[in-house]
């Protein structure tokens, strides 16, 4: 399911890394609930609907914007509606004006999806330990997305025999790095194809892809 939010118009500069005020939003809803897990069975757009300034010190949404919580967890989604009726406010001068709510639909054994936000993989270093960013065309992307997509399956109870892959024939992925808590993360806007069970392709709309779905990265359209 999806709740797409309708936002006010904003009174203050909305900064280009506004995701973490964002995600503050979506936690505040929730308050003190199990959901908050290492494992992300959600997933969180960017906001859509505004512009860069003139002066290029961030966004403005002057019509307003919108963004979406998808889950397959009911309890998720009551949780989130109850929370933001008792406190509609984001930031920036902007507040929730509307909800509207979405059954996941239905797209059979494969779908083509567009990433609404960037796709963000990473993986291990071996020689230091450290992080490593993956994009499309490098060898382990799509098998990092699978095994990503196939641990939150296994996590909801769900056949976990999906797939994950970057469309091979999209001309012209675009990285987005943005900064969140201090760390910069680099992603890409690339759309992927799913295929398997019908019910895993309804997850994975639902869920997104890649890694860290839970702070806007990897939302499926």
């Amino acid at each position: 399911m999806r709740i797409y939010l309708k936002l006010t118009p904003n009174t203050e500069i909305v900064p280009f890394n506004y995701q973490r005020a964002l995600v503050g939003a979506f936690h505040k809803w929730l308050g003190e609930n199990e959901l908050h897990d290492e494992i992300s069975l959600y997933s969180l757009s960017w906001l859509y609907g505004g512009k860069m300034r003139r002066d290029k010190k961030g966004y403005d949404f002057r019509n307003g914007a919108e963004f979406f919580i998808s889950s397959p967890l009911e309890g998720l989604h009551k949780s989130a509606v109850s929370g933001l009726f008792k406190d509609e406010k984001i930031q920036w001068g902007m507040r929730v004006e509307e909800v509207r709510m979405r059954t996941t639909p239905d797209f059979g054994e494969r779908q083509r999806f567009i990433a609404q936000s960037p796709i963000f993989i990473k993986k291990r270093r071996e020689e230091d330990n450290g992080q490593q960013f993956v994009f499309p065309g490098d060898e382990d992307a799509n098998a990092l997305m699978t095994a990503t997509l196939q641990k939150k399956l296994e996590r909801a109870g769900l056949a976990s025999n999906a797939t994950v892959a970057f469309d091979p024939e999209y001309q012209n992925p675009k990285t987005k790095k943005i900064t969140f808590n201090k760390i910069d993360l680099i992603g890409t806007f690339c759309p992927v194809i799913v295929e398997g069970d019908p019910e895993a392709v309804r997850f994975a709309w639902d869920v997104g892809a890649g890694h860290s779905t839970g702070i806007g990265f990897g939302a499926l359209r």
